[in-house]
């Protein structure tokens, strides 16, 4: 989830940033090891095989969320649909492998390195000499120069929603021939694989008006193994046809059609045949599975009794036919009609490049308070939220220990040791010494709460009202000793999980007492007796804490994961209002604007986190006109340690060097205990049987030109993580 800066009225009090004495810890440097990045928690699910056992020609039927308002993927609006439309018809110098990581793309790039660092840094890119835009003119540096000035920041006039990278590049030139491109940066910079991917024709990126305009409905000119043959808004879809000037290996495909499907109406539209490839949520995946199993196919019947009981099984359905009504009989017959079209599809597993937080908002109320923050972190036992959501999937079910990589990758090490461990003892302790304590005089209902200031008044409770599900609007965890799990029994973990908001640590040794200051109370104070049950108070407010949810398509598994999470606080004394509010709302009205506690969405993990990540966990700083600009920073958590660690890794030349560096900025962001890494989105893709190279791609950057249909005859090994 990718979103622009937000800026703040100076209404909310200061946010309590760790000191920087607690941070100069010698044990919170993340160490280097060959196997810290380790490898990713499961490989692609894709059904590769060779080229020669693709067909030639064919249409594959792909599902997207909307058809993109533009297609230009560096304005603000840009959606995962613009990113697959430029990454099958645009040039990209580099693009990322299965563990995550940047590799020259070899259809664009000869090569391409620093050349130099002294005085300044500069890149060399030597092309191929065959790579050419669709209108026969070679791609050269007048295209890069063109995207340089476009998006480095300098010119107002280009609506861009970013320029990390560019504004670093003091000059492009022609190198020693038309093949050759010279990158000179006024600062030497670390993630310059990051730049020019995609790079887009000088046609859009030279004017103003080409670039906010001019590329928004269209591309004329590209340069890719497909490129866009038409954009029908009224039917919702994309076709990219196969370019026949590609130089590489040859598309297999004559056709990829974008067709836009909404969530919950993809199975009809697998059943139906208007799509051949489409992600999905649990709740879909199980009826694939199930239709897979429908008449003998990984069957769980066996033996003597399997005939009697599927006799027994059928004399049941045709009691149960005779009591529906005509409208369910027909509902019915529709769903076995659907059921035996999904017979033809299997579902490929893998896990997206993100990953779900709890996010804690540190502006104002108890969350303020570093003690608090990292009491909620130390009550929660994120492998058990990892299985809720991953395991019914079949999924490992490891929580992620980083905020700024994911298992694989090159930056990526556990660091939540910064933190500490599950510690129900202790996170009673840290609340202790932050003076809240069970019993004593608390207020009546109907004032305020110790929760964030203004957010429970009547806005709340309209949105609670207005919010989908009718009563599960709004209900509070621990109160009055109700058992959230009455709320929660209909959220399934397996009923949904495609929500967009669902945005090796110290040489393997645990993080003893007192090694970090503030993960751990001051030694000698007790968790004080009976807080297990009651609620904790303090200057006769209760300890509650405002829980805000999405209540969407998709939201069910957020649901799961948020009353468990309810539970687990209430053991500690901590009371949660778990809020529902429509999808349009939630990161709008609460998440950008700072009105919850308690939070749960996705982030993007970046081969670049450097640059990437530093505006997700940058210290907001007051603007100029007195409001407060927390870039993406949506915690309002952030340490001045942090953002130099950042800098200097964007500055860092030396590959190992540079992570080393993010590695120590995210033992500091888990120490701030702003946001609490749970664990990486499952990624579901119900895929048409022939349909091959193609799935849930992990880390990967899709390879369009080798996706197709296998060849009649042919045959492909199911993968052990398909599930049907």
């Amino acid at each position: 989830m990718s979103h622009d800066g937000v800026r703040l009225r100076a209404v909310m009090r200061s946010v309590a940033f760790l000191t920087a004495g607690a941070l100069a810890v010698p044990t919170l440097a993340a160490c280097s090891s060959d196997n810290e990045s380790g490898k990713p928690l499961a490989g692609q699910d894709i059904a590769p095989v060779g080229r020669d056992l693709v067909a030639d020609g064919g249409t594959l039927n792909w599902a997207v969320d909307d058809v993109p308002e533009t297609l230009n993927t560096f304005q603000s609006d840009a959606d995962d649909a613009t990113t697959r439309v430029a990454q099958a018809v645009l040039p990209a110098m580099f693009r990322l492998d299965a563990q995550g990581r940047p590799q020259r793309d070899a259809d664009y790039l000869e090569s391409a390195k620093v050349v130099d660092t002294e005085p300044k840094q500069v890149v060399l890119y030597k092309l191929d000499q065959r790579a050419v835009w669709s209108d026969g003119r070679e791609i050269g540096a007048a295209d890069f120069a063109a995207q340089w000035r476009a998006l480095s920041g300098k010119d107002s006039a280009y609506w861009t929603a970013r320029n990390a990278g560019y504004d670093r590049i003091e000059k492009i030139e022609r190198g020693a021939n038309n093949l050759e491109v010279k990158v000179t940066f006024s600062r030497p910079y670390a993630d310059w694989k990051a730049l020019f991917s995609p790079l887009y024709p000088k046609d859009v990126m030279g004017t103003p008006d080409a670039f906010n305009d001019g590329a928004r409905r269209k591309l004329k000119v590209t340069a890719g193994a497909f490129g866009v043959q038409k954009i029908d808004r009224k039917d919702k879809e994309i076709v990219l046809a196969r370019n026949p000037h590609w130089w590489g290996r040859p598309a297999k495909l004559s056709e990829i059609v974008l067709h836009a499907v909404p969530l919950d109406k993809r199975a009809a539209a697998l059943a139906d045949g208007t799509v051949d490839l489409a992600e999905i949520d649990p709740a879909d995946a199980s009826r694939i599975a199930l239709a897979g199993r429908a008449k003998g196919t990984n069957t769980p019947l066996q033996g003597a009794s399997a005939s009697a009981t599927a006799k027994d099984e059928n004399k049941n359905e045709s009691r149960q036919k005779k009591k529906l009504s005509k409208k369910q009989r027909k509902a019915l017959a529709k769903y076995l009609r659907q059921q035996d079209a999904l017979r033809a599809f299997t579902v490929r597993r893998s896990f997206e490049p993100a990953y779900t937080q709890l996010a804690l908002n540190g502006s104002e109320g108890p969350l303020a308070d570093e003690r608090v923050r990292r009491a909620v972190a130390r009550a929660l036992d994120r492998t058990a939220l990892a299985k809720v959501v991953l395991q019914p999937l079949g999924l490992p079910a490891v929580p992620v220990g980083s905020h700024l990589a994911l298992s694989g990758q090159a930056a990526y090490a556990d660091n939540s040791g910064a933190l500490g461990d599950h510690d129900t003892t202790e996170a009673q302790a840290l609340l202790a010494d932050a003076g809240w304590v069970p019993g004593g005089p608390v207020k009546e209902k109907g004032e305020k709460a110790a929760g964030s200031e203004g957010k429970k008044g009547k806005k709340a409770d309209d949105e609670a009202a207005e919010s989908e599900g009718g009563s599960d609007g709004q209900y509070i965890v621990g109160e009055d000793n109700k058992d959230p799990e009455d709320h929660g029994k209909k959220h399934s973990a397996d009923e949904g999980s495609k929500h967009l908001a669902d945005g090796k640590q110290y040489d393997g040794h645990k993080v003893k007492q007192g090694g970090a200051p503030g993960a751990y109370a001051p030694k000698g104070t007790a968790a004080p007796a009976g807080a297990k049950t009651g609620t904790l108070a303090k200057d006769g407010k209760p300890l509650t804490l405002r829980f805000v949810l999405p209540s969407g398509t998709g939201s069910e598994s957020l649901s799961a994961v948020a009353d468990s999470i309810s539970r687990m606080l209430e053991k500690v004394g901590i009371r949660t209002e778990i809020t529902k509010v429509s999808d349009d709302s939630y990161f709008k009205d609460h998440i950008a604007s700072g009105q919850y506690d308690l939070a749960l969405y996705s982030w993007p993990a970046s081969a670049f986190p450097a640059t990437d990540a530093r505006p997700i966990f940058a210290k907001p700083v007051p603007a100029a006109d007195g409001s407060l600009n927390v870039e993406q920073n949506y915690t309002r958590v952030g340490t001045d340690q942090v953002d130099q660690l950042f800098d200097q890794a964007a500055s860092t030349l030396d590959e190992d060097e540079s992570a080393a560096l993010v590695r120590k900025a995210d033992a500091r962001i888990w120490a701030a205990a702003g946001s609490i890494p749970l664990y990486q989105r499952p990624q579901l893709t119900a895929a048409r049987r022939t349909v091959v190279n193609a799935g849930s791609f992990g880390f990967q950057t899709p390879v369009y030109e080798d996706m197709g249909f296998l060849k009649k005859g042919a045959k492909v090994s199911p993968s052990p993580s398909s599930g049907s």
